[in-house]
């Protein structure tokens, strides 16, 4: 059944992906205070919960754009159909599609494809993570002083000061402890990058089950640590992503801190 699920999966985002390649983002709907979702947002997410509505009529479905489809109390598809909706509007190529698989609120199967770098991930519990069909590992860095960073975006809209001066304090100590600090604009590219040791660690204090889904169970399955603000395992439910090198793990919650 996992590798049906899984070819599923990768049929899902290879139309997805072409989708991406193929149409210009179009007209864009305001979800909120400079949050947006762009036409192709809707048709990518339309495509594919259409597609494995047929392809898999037994396993529910959740999209960022249009919510859930089918019950969504056992195995369920979980899709970003474009993770850097901001970054595919001002042609910036940090742009992802991903697609996750949950039971019991934990991710079990993910593929992320970066449409505009020409890469795909994938990884299935237990089986080890792939970028482009090849074996992956988290980084082994165990220094702060030694580690590329990511962060998450910065909030807008409603309760946006306070979180992000949580957010500004958090960088803030970060700024001088680690080698560099990067905001890509995109949950699920910061998570493969942390799984193919692009990145050391990622610190994303902010997320919704769309943003992690995939990408959580790449960066497991390539060795890194993926836990929430307080060190728990990381699920569906968790508010923050905390993710990383193995070393890393300790002295990076300790300067995230419970809020």
């Amino acid at each position: 059944m996992t590798a049906a699920l899984l070819a599923a999966a990768q049929d899902a985002v290879d139309l997805a992906a072409g989708m991406l390649r193929t149409r210009l983002p179009g007209v864009l709907t305001a979800k909120g205070d400079r949050d947006m979702a762009s036409e192709v947002d809707y048709a990518v997410e339309r495509a594919v919960r259409s597609f494995l509505a047929e392809r898999t009529p037994d396993v529910g479905f959740l999209g960022e754009e249009e919510g859930s489809a089918g019950a969504t109390d056992g195995l369920t598809w979980v899709l970003d159909p474009v993770d850097g909706t901001v970054n595919l509007v001002h042609g910036i190529p940090l742009v992802a599609v991903s697609l996750g698989l949950v039971s019991a609120g934990v991710p079990v199967l993910g593929v992320v494809d970066t449409p505009f770098l020409h890469r795909r991930y994938h990884a299935v519990e237990g089986e080890g993570a792939y970028a482009d069909g090849r074996p992956i590992r988290a980084s082994g860095v165990d220094r702060l002083a030694d580690a590329v960073v990511a962060v998450g975006d910065y909030a807008v809209g409603e309760g946006a000061a306070a979180a992000n001066a949580d957010r500004l304090a958090v960088t803030g100590r970060l700024v001088p402890r680690v080698q560099r600090v990067r905001m890509l604009g995109s949950a699920a590219i910061d998570l493969v990058w942390v799984a193919e040791g692009r990145l050391d660690a990622l610190v994303m204090l902010a997320n919704k089950p769309w943003d992690t889904a995939a990408g959580v169970v790449i960066a497991r399955e390539a060795g890194a640590l993926v836990v929430d603000r307080t060190g728990a395992p990381h699920t569906m439910a968790s508010g923050e992503t905390i993710a990383g090198a193995p070393d890393l793990l300790s002295e990076l919650l300790s300067l995230v801190g419970v809020r």
